[in-house]
């Protein structure tokens, strides 16, 4: 890019219709991945599980409330951190709102931390959220489905993050996704590290324009990065 020499429309369109091109085929190629995600196994949750919600005591298949699945992000909030992760808290500002949709097609969202209950409540209430959080501490959740690597943590699979039998810190993101046949709730997927990439609106914005993300120079991706509410 060239800001210095800009083409005429007609160079401009020749351009845009050729990258155009490159995003069908990526739109078919994402939508054939789709597809293939649908497919994958169902692996049945043995484990009951107990969150501490405002409800008070919720199982994994409460969480679901009427519907049928049940999508959980994997917040990092460990158990003792005075505030919630930076980047978690980037995308969770742009799951404001989704819950009214997911749940017009049988699907219900919960976001899950390892930090007690009345810590996330109040991070929530600072930041301006509304959907349902609630805390795994002492349900063994997290180490499950392999985010959490606290000492004396057992994941349920032993794969480490991402699959790849290791793991850089104590709490990681992630995404898992249930479905249940009656009171039977079934694992069909979880996703981590850039596989989240996908569900962050505002990276998907900046991946529009110009200057993109802006993030090679940093010394990581998200050194920019500040909660909502402490930027100047």
């Amino acid at each position: 890019m060239d800001l210095q020499k800009p083409v005429s429309r007609d160079e401009w369109l020749e351009a845009r219709k050729a990258l155009l091109l490159r995003e069908k085929a990526l739109t078919k190629a994402r939508d054939e991945l789709s597809a293939l995600r649908r497919e994958m196994p169902l692996c049945q949750v043995e484990k009951t599980y107990n969150f501490q919600s405002e409800e008070g005591r919720e199982t994994l298949r409460q969480l679901f409330g009427p519907h049928r699945q049940l999508i959980i992000y994997h917040f990092m909030f460990g158990p003792n951190w005075h505030e919630g992760c930076p980047s978690c808290s980037f995308w969770a500002d742009g799951f404001e709102g989704i819950d009214v949709h997911l749940a017009a097609r049988d699907t219900a969202f919960v976001c899950v931390s390892n930090a007690p209950l009345d810590k996330l409540l109040a991070y929530r209430a600072r930041l301006g959220w509304r959907f349902k959080w609630v805390s795994a501490a002492d349900t063994g959740f997290s180490p499950d489905f392999a985010v959490s690597f606290h000492d004396g943590d057992q994941s349920l699979s032993a794969t480490g993050y991402n699959y790849s039998g290791t793991f850089s810190a104590d709490e990681l993101p992630g995404v898992s996704v249930f479905i249940r046949d009656g009171e039977t709730v079934f694992h069909s997927y979880s996703t981590y590290s850039r596989g989240l990439d996908m569900l962050n609106g505002a990276y998907h914005f900046l991946d529009l324009t110009p200057l993109g993300r802006q993030e090679e120079d940093l010394d990581w991706s998200m050194a920019w990065l500040k909660r909502r509410d402490a930027y100047d």
